[in-house]
């Protein structure tokens, strides 16, 4: 049975002397096998015994249940200058009360998207121990991409309200987080990278932001700033948008739920329409002609979007443009006018495949951190935190 169980804990040159079991835990007294030590403080061998202490120590759990190492450590005496020192072991870190395959698998659980507390729990061990054992990992610097993403997020982690995700757009790898999206501070991070590596980075992807922009040309010279697909097709979206909100509002109070619960028709692809939303959508935009040609306008830029090139997309955006305008709807203005001012970033987007989805879901991930955190607002523990749950991917 002790012969057993050795093979099943799976450490090194250990003797296990009994096993006892309860209902949710496994205790195993064990000890090591005796042998001469160096003196930490002379470097004389000695084989002199000192005095035992006992010692509980927490292992990895095994068949659901939680394990216990009860550790017989020997204290050895230095025979020439008289220091007594503990017997050294290969499992158990020096000031720790768990071994080291258990602090690797708490350190493992912070890749799921679950809360300190949650970890805690299910390694029996205090929540400030568990993110002790985490802030035992620290991401360093890293190498600039060919294809880089820059997304903000909302974090609240040191009193800022927005921090940047930096990611690399090619091959989906989150290369660190910024503690907050001042261009100017963003600016002073990039330029620590020599020039020589930050000529190397040729496209830059970000949504429509100009704190971006100003970062992207003033660190990357030879790169082409790309606008994200997503965030330009929702400049129409939220024109037409608008324009259902206006509709909306000059209707009886039963036209106006029915809009309500509708309006998911105006944005869902008209070939997955259903015949019967079919109809409801034709109900919907024949109640006013303004919502009829912000539809067709949504749609037919949507469409745009997935032009071959550059060469065939600039001159369907031009139409678009021309088109959008002489429908004189207000709430297109702001579309029309994003789309004259990133006219040559949206083209970029026609010619690169990279896109922010990458970085997007990355946020989307964030998100479930914080929720499942109740917040995080020491910015390190969260940077890591965020690095740390995407390696997995």
């Amino acid at each position: 049975m002790k012969d057993n169980t050795t093979t099943l804990l799976g450490l090194k040159d250990v003797i296990v002397k009994n096993v006892e079991e309860t209902a949710d835990s496994i205790h195993i007294e064990i000890e090591l096998p005796r042998h001469p030590h160096k003196c930490p403080c002379c470097g004389k061998t000695t084989d002199r015994i000192h005095d035992y202490r006992r010692q509980i120590v927490k292992d990895s759990s095994a068949f659901g249940k939680q394990v216990y190492l009860h550790l017989r450590k020997r204290r050895y005496v230095c025979t020439q200058c008289g220091k007594s020192f503990h017997e050294f072991n290969s499992f158990l870190p020096r000031y720790y009360r768990s071994t080291q395959r258990k602090i690797l698998n708490v350190i493992h659980s912070f890749r799921e998207t679950v809360s300190a507390a949650h970890i805690a729990k299910e390694n029996d061990i205090s929540v400030s121990t568990a993110i002790r054992y985490f802030k035992l990992v620290q991401y360093g610097s890293y190498t600039l991409p060919r294809v880089l993403s820059l997304d903000e997020f909302k974090g609240n982690a040191d009193g800022e309200k927005f921090q940047t995700i930096i990611t690399d757009a090619e091959h989906h790898i989150v290369l660190d987080v910024f503690k907050n999206r001042k261009s100017s501070d963003l600016i002073q991070y990039f330029l620590r990278f020599p020039r020589k590596e930050r000529l190397k980075v040729q496209y830059v992807v970000m949504d429509m932001s100009s704190l971006f922009y100003g970062v992207a040309k003033a660190c990357f010279p030879n790169a082409k700033i790309v606008a994200d697909r997503y965030h330009v097709v929702r400049q129409a979206n939220w024109a037409m948008e608008n324009v259902r909100k206006r509709v909306q509002k000059t209707l009886s109070v039963e036209w106006r739920k029915y809009f309500k619960r509708s309006r998911f028709l105006l944005y869902k692809n008209p070939v997955k329409l259903s015949p019967d939303e079919k109809d409801r959508l034709r109900v919907i935009l024949g109640i006013s002609s303004d919502l009829e040609y912000a539809y067709i306008l949504k749609n037919s830029f949507a469409e745009l979007m997935h032009s071959d090139n550059s060469t065939i997309g600039k001159q369907r955006l031009s139409e678009w443009v021309y088109t959008a305008e002489s429908a004189r709807l207000k709430e297109f203005d702001a579309c029309t006018k994003a789309v004259h001012n990133w006219s040559d970033e949206i083209l970029n987007s026609f010619d690169c495949v990279y896109t922010n989805g990458f970085t997007e879901g990355c946020n989307n991930k964030i998100k479930v951190i914080k929720r499942v955190s109740f917040g995080i607002r020491n910015f390190d523990y969260f940077r890591n935190r965020i690095l740390h749950c995407a390696s997995l991917t």
